[in-house]
C-alpha cells in the first residue's frame, strides 16, 4: 500500500529578469512540469542518502521519492 504525500514547493523569479519573462511566456502546465523536473533532478541525489538512513531500520514502511 502506498500513501502519496503532497509537499509543496514554490519558485520565486526576479521581476524584470529576461529569464523570468521567458519562463512566464510558457503555458502554466509546461512551467510546472519543467520546474518540478528540475527540482527533482537537483534534490533527489542529495536526498537519497538521507532516505537510505531513515529507511535502514524500517520494518513496516519505506520512504521514497515518487516517480
Amino acid at each position: 500500500m502506498k500513501i502519496q504525500h503532497s509537499l509543496k514547493f514554490v519558485t520565486e523569479f526576479a521581476e524584470g529578469h529576461p529569464i523570468t519573462e521567458q519562463v512566464m511566456s510558457l503555458p502554466e502546465s509546461m512551467r510546472i512540469q519543467m520546474l518540478e523536473g528540475m527540482l527533482k533532478s537537483l534534490v533527489t541525489p542529495r536526498l537519497q542518502p538521507i532516505l537510505d538512513e531513515i529507511n535502514a531500520n524500517g520494518s513496516y514502511a519505506i520512504l521514497k521519492v515518487a516517480e
